[in-house]
């Protein structure tokens, strides 16, 4: 493409033609296809964003001059923001100011219209305010984000004594003193790191507004411009605030994510700052990466990015601290108070003694943390020294990590009764941590390319520290009161701290994690001389740590052989408690919205069943038979109470098998039985829900003829409703009825509390009953924008059970509309009689257990069967995708 620079007379000379609006567009696209060909992701895109701005400023020229004619000279066209600074972007938004003379007329005002109108019909989208100085210094008084706009604003053309009044009024009235100003952008960033969960390494990150992102050094870049009226970051090193090789640093930064900015607006065609997993692989590609052993081309580009952010991240506190010290702390005492030999507190601040303590005393590095876990009144580090441990890092080398000293230090600073979360943070941020601990360091910025991890390994693990921190506050005691309780049990809370910094640890490294973890933990706890008790139950956690989750979700913990099993894996009350705490705070820091009372009442269960077996000795198991008799002398209890008479229980009793009694709970039991009590056969299927049951979740039952399709049906219609199936139970009696009951929640995730979609819900499942079919027409289930870049591997797998009365068949493939259904119709057609089925959905990933036999009610045991039955259900699976 030839190259071609528009002016504004050539922009003038398009409102000559027929159609100018055409011929303006042709001429914008023309420019942003010259721009796309022009752009290398490997050079920095500086050059391009100000001939953007070149581009946008002649067009506006001469816009400006067709509609406002004469008026144009008397009134100020003027950029802010971005554009302001000639920084635009292919797609950057257009932010003008328009400052009008006080010979406002009716003339101008059409003019106005009509230049505002031609700018959205060449489609611009510009961001425009208008208004008299008067005004715009009032505005910029009362908001301080039009005062932020207007520090950046340059005039385009028009009345320059106009602009030259406003930019007097801007810089030298003290609308915004520095103070105040500083203050006002803290709380804004705070404000803004807080939409995302105050951590740069999302997995779908804002190259702009996320924490490290480009409105990080923008924040520096205003309160050090307003404050000494600068007019670059250059004057950064000018006033003392970075040295050169840093200043070189932030640029470098910057640029890159110009760079990838830049590369997103091209590839989207559109004003795109998010990097969405529709964009990560080809952006990985344009940037040059290839896939490796044990590491995707996407999660090495993904990996750049995170260093380069939180590279941003890091001069950000450290330029923001300096001017907080300069701006704030310059108001008050600055002389040092000594705290130790090392360290002095100025302003609440910590700084080194002298700028060797270090060098002298590397063992120092660690102890700035210690003490400020130890002193609550010290707020933080000063700049200086934070610089310091950086330039440092380099003394944490392997003799470091073996001194005694070194690891009684680290050791103490994950015993202390406060801060633990907030310094591993910093430490991670300085990067202390992984320097100290070299395994950590392999997953820094790592990201896990799935629908369920939404941060990078070292922020999960952080973030589950976090978690199990807040299980023994008390300010959080209403979050998670049963986690707080068992908290309470734990002697050494700094056991479950360190199995948290080691459970992922061993992540991208292939194999298996957890020993691969385990091992590493080992090293750990021998080197920093844990007694073999605690390093037995630290390594055995990290080991373990998926154990109970997958249980939970996996297994019928309703079987008391399951729970028989999962006990004496466990061991030990004291085992349990910690296994317990460490797989909440896991759950709730790999996705916040993976959490739901349903995943918190199968843990509480499963940790209440296994504590009783504990308590009760794994040598004297409970029996299936007494499990049966419990829960039908309290389920007959409970009936009695409310009115059911003997002869009613024994008659809706009498064809139904122990599994049964032995699957539902005595609530359950009762809750059915005065249903199937009050049924006449005429008036089935009987459908019908409580729409919030003891785990959360809304329970429908069903209770009919036994019939082919009904478990298909059933959850075709669910689905077709919007609804997440989270476990079905299928009982068919004696005399061939079924009692079919389905945990569900919507697909949102919350319970339904809705009386008219409770009704809806009932009746669409009895129509389709009736008439053998699904009755809706429109599937609502919604699956999510990113489920596409995950596709799973199908795979069907045969497993036995603990007490060899089923077969459990596990499904893993690609969650879509109708899963559940077609594969009750591969049940159908192989006499398959489907018993249980756990359902597990994780972003993209089903993960389904069904429990099932053979027709003649067997567990199904000949491979010849079973392959049988896996072709005939990936044929299904086929034929539906």
């Amino acid at each position: 493409m030839t190259e071609h620079f528009f002016t504004e007379a050539e922009f003038a000379e398009g409102f000559l033609q027929t159609n100018p609006i055409a011929a303006i567009k042709r001429s914008i696209a023309h420019e942003n296809a010259q721009l796309k060909q022009r752009f290398h992701p490997q050079q920095s895109p500086t050059s391009l964003l100000n001939e953007k701005a070149d581009f946008i400023d002649n067009l506006l020229s001469a816009c400006w001059k067709h509609f406002l004619a004469e008026e144009s000279a008397h009134q100020s066209l003027i950029a802010t923001g971005g554009y302001g600074r000639s920084e635009l972007f292919p797609h950057s938004d257009i932010d003008i100011l328009i400052v009008l003379n006080q010979d406002f007329t009716d003339k101008i005002q059409d003019g106005l219209s009509a230049f505002s109108n031609f700018l959205w019909d060449i489609g611009l989208k510009p961001g425009l305010r208008t208004c008299f100085t008067n005004e715009c210094v009032a505005f910029a008084l009362q908001d301080q984000t039009i005062f932020t706009s207007l520090l950046e604003m340059r005039l385009i053309t028009g009345n320059g004594e106009l602009f030259d009044k406003l930019s007097k009024q801007i810089i030298n009235t003290q609308l915004w003193s520095s103070e105040r100003f500083f203050l006002a952008k803290m709380s804004e960033q705070e404000q803004r790191y807080s939409k995302f969960h105050d951590t740069a390494y999302n997995l779908e990150p804002n190259i702009k507004e996320g924490p490290g992102g480009l409105r990080d050094i923008q924040v520096i870049s205003w309160v050090f411009k307003h404050h000494y009226n600068a007019q670059s970051l250059r004057e950064l090193i000018k006033y003392g605030f970075l040295p050169g090789a840093e200043y070189d640093k932030l640029i470098t930064a910057r640029d890159i994510l110009w760079r990838l900015r830049f590369a997103l607006h091209t590839l989207t065609n559109r004003c795109e700052d998010r990097l969405l997993f529709d964009h990560q692989r080809e952006m990985a590609a344009l940037f040059g990466y290839t896939d490796n052993e044990n590491n995707p081309d996407v999660e090495q580009f993904m990996q750049f990015f995170f260093k380069t952010v939180v590279d941003i991240e890091r001069l950000n506190e450290m330029l923001l601290q300096l001017l907080n010290e300069r701006l704030i702390s310059s108001h008050e005492t600055l002389t040092p108070i000594p705290i130790t030999g090392n360290f002095s507190s100025i302003a609440g601040y910590l700084e080194v003694s002298h700028d060797n303590v270090f060098q002298k005393n590397p063992l120092a590095i660690l102890e700035i943390f210690l003490l400020l876990q130890q002193s609550p009144s010290l707020k933080g580090i000063r700049a200086g020294t934070i610089r310091l441990i950086r330039k440092s890092l380099d003394l944490i080398d392997d003799k470091f990590r073996r001194n005694k000293q070194a690891n009684r230090l680290f050791i103490e600073i994950l015993r202390q009764p406060r801060g633990i979360t907030h310094q591993l943070k910093r430490m991670n941020r300085y990067g202390v941590l992984a320097a100290y601990l070299p395994d950590f360091a392999n997953i820094v910025a790592r990201m896990q390319y799935d629908l369920f991890h939404i941060y990078t390994v070292d922020e999960h693990t952080l973030f589950v520290i976090r978690n199990l921190r807040r299980f023994a506050l008390d300010k959080h005691s209403q979050e998670l009161p049963f986690c707080n309780n068992i908290f309470l049990l734990t002697p050494k809370p700094d056991i479950l701290y360190i199995a948290a910094l080691f459970h992922d640890i061993a992540k991208g490294r292939g194999g298996d994690h957890s020993t691969l973890g385990e091992t590493i933990a080992q090293d750990f706890c021998e080197q920093h001389d844990l007694s073999k008790q605690d390093t037995k139950l630290i390594t055995w956690l990290v080991r373990n740590h998926l154990l109970m989750s997958m249980t939970a979700q996996r297994k019928d913990i309703s079987d008391p052989d399951v729970i028989h099993t999962f006990a004496l894996i466990v061991g030990s009350i004291q085992y349990l408690n910690y296994l317990y705490l460490l797989t909440v705070a896991d759950i709730r820091a790999t996705n916040p919205s993976l959490w739901n009372a349903w995943k918190d009442s199968l843990l509480k269960d499963l940790y209440i069943a296994t504590h009783r077996a504990l308590h009760r000795g794994l040598q004297n198991p409970v029996a299936r038979s007494e499990r049966i008799k419990e829960n039908k002398k309290e389920a007959n209890r409970e009936l009695l109470k409310l009115g059911i008479n003997k002869s009613a229980i024994s008659k809706s009793w009498q064809h139904l098998s122990e599994d049964y009694f032995l699957r539902y709970s005595p609530d359950e039991i009762a809750w059915h039985t005065i249903a199937i009590a009050a049924s006449k056969p005429q008036e089935l299927p009987l459908v019908l829900l409580r729409p919030q049951t003891e785990r959360g979740s809304a329970e429908i039952f069903i209770y009919t003829r036994n019939e082919a399709q009904i478990f298909s049906i059933c959850t075709a219609t669910l689905d077709h409703l919007g609804l997440t199936i989270l476990d079905a139970r299928i009982i068919t009696t004696e005399d061939q009825y079924v009692l079919n009951s389905f945990q569900v929640l919507e697909q949102s995730g919350e319970a339904i509390n809705d009386l008219y979609r409770e009704i809806h819900i009932c009746d669409s499942l009895r129509q389709g009953l009736i008439a053998k079919q699904v009755k809706i027409s429109k599937n609502i289930h919604k699956q999510s924008r990113q489920a596409k870049h995950f596709p799973i591997e199908t795979s069907v797998t045969f497993l036995d059970t603990p007490s060899n009365k089923h077969t459990i068949i596990e499904l893993i493939t690609t969650d879509h509309a109708g899963l559940l259904s077609t594969i009750g119709k591969a049940f159908n057609e192989l006499d398959i009689q489907l018993h249980d089925a756990k359902i597990t959905t994780i972003g993209s990933r089903a993960e389904d257990m069904f429990y099932v036999t053979d027709q003649n009610n067997l567990p199904i045991t000949e491979e010849e069967d079973k392959h049988r039955i896996r072709n005939a259900m990936m044929r299904y699976l086929c034929n539906k995708n």
